[in-house]
């Protein structure tokens, strides 16, 4: 039976807002995305066009336990990537928001934490019952990764060493990963939600479509 503890739904921001991934957020997709983004994920599409990523729109909504979002920027009502909900625990109250990718174009502006800021304010303060822990997990050669997450405020909690094999954009070898923790539990949230609050307030406020 599909969990009905994170449903899908429309979060707003000052740049971005949030919504259900649909096939009609492929081609802005494909316009934001390039190759070097999936270097150390395998969540590119299996083919680069608008059909590809419709494909990948479509195998992403079939996760069990996860809640996919479009990345959509106001200015443009564009969407510029996406990120999801998943791992998705009810009984435990436990989440992970991962299968997270943005637009090259958009790194280092507001956007992520904005995201960030959002998602974690809805699984903290919006869910019933709240969330008492919400995880991140990214790769153990993925630094950038690591250090966005780090900036967040999360708790590094320890490396799982070859935790997955896996396949990468244009390697047809398998890859090894480690998976490194992290974790932000309810009672950090007010002092990492005063954190990404000060972070977005330093970027001005963009205009809007």
């Amino acid at each position: 039976m599909p969990q009905s503890w994170i449903l899908p739904v429309t979060l707003h921001s000052r740049t971005v807002r949030l919504e259900p991934l649909e096939a009609k957020h492929a081609p802005g997709l494909l316009a934001a995305a390039d190759p070097e983004l999936f270097r150390h994920t395998a969540q590119h599409p299996p083919e680069w066009s608008v059909n590809g990523f419709e494909r990948e729109i479509a195998a992403v909504n079939a996760i069990h336990d996860s809640v996919a979002l479009a990345i959509v920027l106001n200015a443009t009502n564009q969407a510029i990537g996406r990120t999801t909900f998943m791992e998705i625990r009810p009984e435990h109250r436990g989440v992970e928001i991962g299968r997270t990718w943005i637009g090259r174009a958009h790194h280092g502006t507001s956007v992520n934490p904005e995201i960030k800021y959002l998602m974690l304010r809805h699984a903290f303060e919006s869910l019933s019952p709240t969330a008492i822990r919400v995880q991140f997990v990214t790769g153990g050669t993925n630094l950038h990764s690591q250090t966005a997450i780090a900036k967040l405020g999360a708790v590094k909690e320890g490396v799982l060493r070859h935790q997955r094999i896996g396949y990468v954009m244009d390697s047809p070898e398998p890859h090894i990963r480690d998976a490194v923790y992290y974790s932000i539990l309810a009672a950090e949230w007010p002092a990492a939600k005063q954190r990404l609050e000060a972070r977005i307030a330093v970027f001005p406020v963009p205009p809007r479509a």
